[in-house]
């Protein structure tokens, strides 16, 4: 679960002049000040339960829904710290800069409660051993319930480069609010997560590979000791590097390219001392966020799990065909990514900001999160083509028949029968997230 919270500031700014704390109404560039820099700390912990469709209950009503199976608990921990800065270019125009850095990442897959090592469908489909495994001692079976435990992640994913807009500034015109628009480009520079069984500690990496667009806009309002907000984005990839695990595989793929997020924030922050004098402040900042995650590939809880059993040097259940037009196996590893069902991701957010003067901002907050229940196995097995592609005359016939046609490039090459099709998929549940943070910034 990739969630934000105790984020302190939106970006990385507050004027000298501003009677705000809350990053909806700071517009840098607007008077005095040209650059902030602030430090975020965030510890965010994830748990969820991982299902398992079943269409070997007997005990299921045929015209009952697809029964499912509790199998795995998942559980990780994040820390990330964030320098930013944000220069004022010229009037209400702003550029951003921000490097979120992980500290460390661990996850860990234990059987869920009532769920024992010959009663799990992910031990008896081969996806693993029944001892487990352990990334940072191969070769040591993990004690206890544990199942899989992965290598601890740290390094960059992206860096975060901005421009934005105020349209309406409210420190200039207090007749008005604060509106303001923004792009945010995200490129990817870190080392691309990936899992290799056989050496699970050479690859420490945390990024997706993936560049992203962010569009963005805000509104805010100071009414007295009262100040409602409300931001709206769309987050959307846009490339991937080479070493990315989001590639086009070539033949009939319904989805490549990693999920799209759209969501909106909105709350209010109230002032229990506001003294304009010396500018000293602190306030409660309460509010609630939405983010929509459109179906995509995606790195899920299992994806560690999933490259284990794709191994193409082995002979586990999910080794994959690259090129299904030809005769025979060419054996493909799995990437860990998979299809990832619609999801809607909700937070409850908490903050107490102060304002030490006129230089210094110090906040601490948390969010609590949930997210709706959801597929992580849901690749479909190919796409019914309107004609037949280059080099597939012999089943021009089958072409446009409502039927993915075996040995056509109307397959696709990521499909694994053992965990998409339908009865035997995997299914997050119970989702529960909180993050704490901290954040201090100083202004030059």
């Amino acid at each position: 679960m990739r969630v934000v919270l105790g984020k302190a500031l939106a970006i990385a700014w507050v004027t000298a002049g501003i009677a705000h704390a809350n990053p909806a109404g700071i517009v840098p560039g607007d008077k005095d000040v040209e650059i902030v820099g602030t430090v975020d700390y965030e510890f965010e912990l994830d748990t969820s339960t991982i299902w398992r469709e079943s269409v070997h209950d007997t005990n299921a009503s045929v015209t009952a829904p697809l029964p499912t199976h509790r199998d795995l608990a998942f559980e990780q921990n994040r820390h990330t710290i964030t320098p930013r800065f944000a220069v004022g270019i010229f009037h209400d125009t702003f550029f951003t800069v921000a490097l979120p850095v992980v500290i460390t990442q661990s996850r860990e897959l234990k059987l869920d409660k009532g769920v024992d090592r010959t009663g799990s469908s992910t031990v008896a489909d081969g996806i693993l051993p029944a001892a487990g495994f352990d990334a940072r001692d191969p070769s040591t079976p993990p004690t206890g319930d544990l199942m899989f435990r992965g290598v601890d992640r740290h390094g960059l994913d992206q860096i975060h480069l901005g421009l934005g807009v105020a349209p309406l500034n409210q420190n200039r015109d207090d007749t008005k609010p604060t509106w303001k628009l923004g792009a945010e480009f995200r490129f990817a520079i870190g080392q691309v997560m990936k899992f290799d069984p056989t050496a699970p500690g050479a690859n420490t990496g945390v990024s997706t590979g993936v560049h992203e667009l962010k569009l963005w806009t805000s509104f805010d309002r100071k009414l007295d000791w009262i100040e409602p907000w409300v931001e709206i984005f769309w987050q959307v990839p846009i490339v991937s590097t080479k070493e990315s695990l989001f590639q086009d595989p070539g033949f009939g793929a319904s989805n490549q390219a990693k999920s799209q997020l759209a969501g909106v924030e909105f709350g209010f922050e109230a002032y229990a001392i506001d003294n304009k004098a010396d500018r000293n402040r602190i306030s409660l900042d309460l509010g609630t966020k939405v983010v929509a995650h459109f179906e995509g590939r995606d790195y899920s809880e299992l994806w560690e799990v999933l490259a284990f059993a794709g191994d193409s040097r082995g002979t586990g259940p999910l080794i994959l065909d690259s090129d299904p037009t030809k005769a025979g196996l060419q054996a493909m590893s799995y990437p860990g990514i998979s299809d990832i069902e619609n999801y809607l991701e909700t937070a409850a957010k908490i903050r107490i900001r102060a304002e030490l003067g006129p230089h210094v901002r110090l906040s601490a907050g948390t969010d609590i999160l949930w997210k709706t229940d959801h597929a992580i196995t849901f690749a479909d097995a190919g796409v019914d083509l309107p004609t037949c592609a280059a080099g597939q005359s012999a089943h021009c016939e089958t072409a446009n028949n409502d039927v993915v046609n075996p040995g056509t490039a109307e397959v696709n090459p990521l499909h694994a029968a053992p965990i998409d099709l339908v009865g035997h998929r995997y299914r997050s549940e119970d989702n529960f997230g909180i993050v704490i943070g901290v954040s201090g910034q100083v202004i030059f």
